[in-house]
């Protein structure tokens, strides 16, 4: 962007146009995706077992992420003195949502899954906007043709159930689903904490299954950098981050909200250490719930999670000014 565009070009704020992903360019030919990034919706939520909602969290997020969209060519971090995801440098497009059919779990995940195997063809970054934690389980194994991944798990809920009353595809299933794939070589699970979804067993099987685990006070113990060097490092990352990871009083709007959650900065620092330490290839965020958070900070708090995430992952790759 050059001075006279800054100064003369359409000041396009948040509320002026289409409500894509950070304002950015809509691209509904799936077979013609041109971008560094490309995000997804998954608004599908019938995986859930207490308060449903989760469905609208893609618009939510949608419209929320048009508060960092003011045309600057990028977004400027005095402290780091960087501009991450400068305009000219980095494409990100909003490839819309994947088609849901109700009550039809597989129908619906394989759906989302053809979204971003595309995404993954055309060799952009997916990143993925849920809908529940189970929309995971199509998301990881659209990398069953790629290299392998270390999955890094933000969650206040371990979600390695395997089967109850026979139901293998909810919310509480995806790790215990994504540990079956031969391309997911582990798990870092961070935030796992007080009663769960999970039983004893189910612990013992995530760790068999190569999962570090790690609660809200074990990462506030152990601080930043003690936690990244528990992560494997050179290896390719898949972050999963339902947004009850954080605390109901920063991100009320979720399904099973549980207090003691981390804050904002607990886990940006998390994130921008990761996309030092090793490559950032797919994110999915899930679990936000508008409804229940008049006030719209969960979808902002997601959003804005997203917005840095990338710029961290990009400016790593050299693509920042």
């Amino acid at each position: 962007m050059t001075k006279n565009d800054y100064e003369t070009g359409r000041l396009n704020l948040p509320f002026v146009g289409h409500c894509t992903f950070g304002k950015q360019p809509a691209c509904l030919d799936w077979g013609a995706i041109d971008a560094h990034v490309a995000v997804l919706g998954a608004p599908f939520d019938m995986g859930t077992q207490y308060r449903a909602g989760a469905r609208f969290g893609p618009r939510s997020i949608r419209e929320a992420s048009t508060l960092f969209s003011f045309g600057h060519g990028g977004a400027y971090d005095f402290e780091d003195d960087i501009t991450y995801l400068p305009t000219d440098k980095v494409q990100i497009v909003d490839i819309g949502d994947a088609d849901i059919i109700h009550t039809d779990t597989i129908q619906s995940h394989d759906n989302i899954e053809f979204g971003v195997r595309k995404i993954l063809e055309a060799g952009a970054l997916p990143v993925v906007l849920g809908g529940d934690h189970s929309v995971h389980i199509p998301c990881i194994r659209a990398f069953d043709d790629q290299e392998p991944v270390h999955i890094i798990h933000v969650d206040a809920h371990l979600d390695f159930v395997d089967e109850r009353h026979g139901v293998r595809y909810g919310h509480g299933n995806p790790l215990r689903r994504a540990s079956e794939m031969s391309h997911v070589t582990g798990f870092t699970q961070l935030g796992i904490r007080n009663v769960s979804s999970s039983n004893r067993d189910d612990y013992n099987a995530a760790r068999a299954a190569g999962s570090t685990i790690l609660s809200v006070r074990d990462v506030r113990r152990l601080g930043t950098e003690g936690v990244l060097a528990v992560v494997p490092e050179g290896v390719r990352y898949y972050l999963t981050i339902d947004i009850d990871g954080f605390d109901p009083s920063i991100a009320p709007g979720t399904g099973t909200p549980s207090h003691g959650g981390f804050d904002y900065y607990e886990v940006l620092e998390i994130m921008q250490g990761l996309s030092k330490r090793g490559n950032v290839v797919g994110i999915d965020l899930v679990e936000v719930a508008p409804d229940y958070d008049q006030s719209g900070s969960t979808a902002f708090l997601a959003a804005q999670l997203l917005m840095n995430i990338l710029g961290y992952v990009f400016h790593e790759k050299g693509l920042s000014d």
